[in-house]
């Protein structure tokens, strides 16, 4: 037995983990209830499976060459790390990233990944154009021309099928620097006008808010950004990203991250931005991945762990955003990363998170009493505004507000029973959530 968790280290469970490298092992492996697992950077526990069996699929790692159009096949235990590093210097680069290169493709997909471009660009099944899935019912070619048979397996946190190969189109670059625009703005209403005006002009964006002064105006810095062509700087290279030169070496004391530590960090990095700065080129992983220069920095979080809580809401209900920072900081839980952007389209997938609209991010330490309550009344919020939150990131949802959040679950069991009717595939998160039955 192997002890589990997921990355906000909430609810360590012991599975047995069983290694695969072939599509044949996956499916025989298939003969009995398991969970499938990759890098294991869900936040919560949607790739553990207490006292069951883990299918881990890491050893799924083929890269293919790319095609001149800029297709890749990729298996789907092979990092997102792994893609760019072969890629990258034949400028190429994926199409969506989430804030970490330390995710499978099987688990991004799973989780149906969105970054700072979803506004423009969509979430990474968007570019998804061939998928094998094995499933108890067999091997699965699909496409985006099957329809809800395609569409099904996304953001299905590994409960439709086990997806073994995924094709995607890839985003030519000439070089490996983003050229950015950053704002600093000293209230939640300055950052989201300026982003509702002028998103459209950037491929990518992004606004760190601060969520613990005391004010609750939610002062923030935003960074938007496209790809430096080769004509716009001095020397254009195309080096892939760099390893992390820095770890965390044991798990931080409990209370490390607290409201007086993050308010004054909080401090610091808002001075530290630039008023208004145009232009400057970053590298692309200070840009997208800013944490992967840091191994393991989840233990700073203490040996309770984190939670992460990420809520969508329509541009309609956009107050849903300002109301949440205020009452954040106003419970003085400590949040040491609050990040907002803009949602653009939804793709049809039935549990899918992204819809159209503004997306907050929160990174909230297990410990305070008055986390629980905060995170119940924000559910309430977030249900009021034809909202939801985020399954990868989700460790303490009640199924009754899973229902209320996700109107099509109905819509996805019914599409999974066709591909696993035994209901093979399961989780703690399908357990406690009670996914499969719709």
């Amino acid at each position: 037995m192997s002890r589990l968790s997921g990355w906000g280290r909430t609810a360590a469970v012991d599975a047995e983990v069983l290694e695969v490298t072939t599509e044949e092992q996956v499916a025989a492996a298939l003969t009995a209830p398991l969970a499938p697992r990759g890098l294991g950077r869900s936040y919560g526990d949607a790739a553990q499976l207490a006292g069951g069996r883990v299918l881990d699929l890491r050893g799924l790692d083929t890269i293919s060459p790319v095609s001149p159009d800029g297709e890749v096949t990729v298996g789907a235990g092979a990092s997102l790390d792994a893609l760019v590093r072969a890629v990258m210097p034949a400028g190429w680069f994926v199409p969506v990233t989430p804030g970490t290169r330390q995710v499978t493709l099987g688990g991004a997909l799973a989780a149906d990944v969105h970054g700072k471009n979803h506004h423009r660009d969509g979430s990474l099944g968007a570019h998804v154009t061939h998928l094998r899935v094995v499933s108890p019912t067999g091997i699965h070619e699909l496409t985006p021309a099957d329809g809800e048979r395609f569409f099904v397996h996304l953001g299905a946190m590994g409960l439709s099928g086990v997806v073994t190969e995924v094709t995607l189109g890839l985003l030519p670059i000439s070089s490996d620097r983003v050229l950015v625009d950053t704002e600093r703005f000293d209230d939640l209403d300055g950052v989201m006008a300026a982003m509702v005006e002028g998103d459209h002009r950037y491929r990518y964006s992004v606004a760190w808010v601060d969520c613990a002064a005391r004010s609750g105006r939610g002062r923030a810095v935003l960074t938007r950004g496209d790809h430096a062509r080769a004509d716009d700087l001095a020397s254009a290279t195309l080096r892939p990203p760099r390893p992390a030169r820095l770890a965390v070496p044991l798990t931080a004391p409990p209370g490390l991250l607290n409201a007086a530590s993050v308010t004054a960090f909080n401090e610091m990095w808002f001075r530290r931005a630039p008023r208004h700065r145009v232009r400057e080129p970053q590298r692309l992983e200070t840009f997208f991945h800013p944490l992967d220069g840091v191994r393991d920095w989840n233990r700073l979080y203490g040996p309770r762990g984190f939670v992460q809580y990420q809520f969508v809401v329509p541009d309609a209900a956009a107050e849903t955003v300002h109301e949440a920072v205020a009452r954040l900081a106003a419970s003085r839980v400590p949040s040491f990363l609050a990040v907002l952007k803009r949602f653009g389209a939804a793709n049809p997938a039935p549990l899918s998170f992204p819809q159209p609209g503004w997306t907050l991010a929160l990174d909230l330490p297990v410990g305070p009493p008055a986390l629980p309550g905060l995170l119940d009344m924000l559910d309430e919020m977030v249900v009021a505004a034809g909202g939801r939150v985020y399954l990868a990131k989700d460790a303490r949802l009640a199924p009754s507000t899973l229902r209320a959040m996700y109107p099509r679950l109905s819509d996805f069991a019914a599409l999974a029973a066709t591909f696993d009717p035994e209901h093979r595939l399961t989780s703690d998160l399908d357990r406690r959530l009670r996914l499969r039955e719709g």
